[in-house]
């Protein structure tokens, strides 16, 4: 056993950067992977988890090139992905086999889905049931991993009603619809955050956002693009709840992704008092010239 003592500081201050989006990350590779040319990535967060989704394309022949934290992709567009000698293994994250399952499931090949211990004991019903209404075939043991997905399916689209608000099963959907034949539409009750939609319309792809439905059209392609990736909130909230309860704190945190889906903690925050200010590159920089009293920074 060890004992950790916690102490007030004095203050804190300074100018922090936070990792890349972890969400965004995988995001980036699978439509990267897919789409038509070279995407180039900056920002990617080398996790395990973003790291296995990254491996797993490359099993399937996609050329990623990776300098740190910088990406190049070489798309194989639509139809162009290999099938994979062995089983692709996604550790514990959960974000790539659920997002991966929907791609998979429209693929010519056969695939299967593994992970550790962890994620093995993780049911996935709840992609695997309305997978099974479009047309895919997919197993698993007690519907948990490994997953087994069979491939030449032909998907049919559907109009899906979210059971619960969840991004992940949306996102599976919504990438196993950019093959099936006629228009997937998700509802959702309770909006979550909206990655997927924005990133296909980034990649050329249109997807039409009406009230609580997400539809779009199955038999298009992907562009490739240069992606940036934005610094994530979910690691920031730490240091903001950090700035917000220390004596005259003075932090400045760098590029992070304020997505209006993914902002309560600021929100929350500021209710309890907090202030917090989203500032733009220009009045970041006149703040720090105040605090430092110059006209200008050498």
């Amino acid at each position: 056993m060890s004992d950790f003592v916690a102490s007030p500081g004095n203050s804190l201050s300074g100018v922090i950067t936070i990792p890349g989006d972890k969400s965004i990350s995988h995001r980036a590779i699978i439509m990267g992977s897919i789409a038509n040319g070279v995407t180039k990535v900056s920002g990617f967060l080398e996790g395990n988890d973003s790291l296995a989704t990254m491996k797993s394309f490359q099993q399937m022949g996609v050329g990623i090139e990776q300098l740190g934290s910088k990406l190049i992709i070489k798309g194989v567009g639509m139809h162009g992905l290999k099938a994979p000698t062995k089983p692709l293994n996604l550790g514990n994250s959960g974000t790539s086999i659920r997002l991966m399952s929907g791609l998979l499931s429209a693929q010519s090949f056969d695939s299967e889905l593994c992970g550790d211990q962890s994620l093995s004991k993780r049911p996935m019903d709840r992609i695997i049931e309305p997978l099974r209404q479009m047309g895919a075939k997919i197993n698993g043991v007690n519907s948990k991993p490994p997953l087994t997905i069979y491939g030449n399916q032909a998907l049919t689209a559907i109009t899906y009603e979210l059971p619960i608000a969840s991004a992940q099963i949306k996102s599976c959907l919504l990438l196993a619809g950019l093959y099936a034949q006629g228009k997937t539409c998700i509802i959702e009750n309770v909006t979550t955050r909206d990655h997927t939609e924005r990133m296909l319309r980034g990649f050329g792809y249109q997807v039409i956002c009406s009230d609580n439905s997400i539809s779009l059209d199955g038999g298009g392609e992907l562009e490739a693009c240069d992606i940036d990736i934005p610094n994530d909130i979910s690691s920031a909230a730490f240091f903001m709840v950090a700035g917000s309860i220390a004596k005259d704190a003075d932090l400045t945190l760098k590029s992070i992704n304020i997505n209006p889906t993914r902002t309560g903690i600021i929100e929350i925050l500021k209710l309890m008092g907090a202030d917090i200010t989203l500032a733009t590159k220009q009045r970041w920089l006149e703040k720090r010239l105040q605090i430092f009293g110059l006209d200008r920074l050498t």
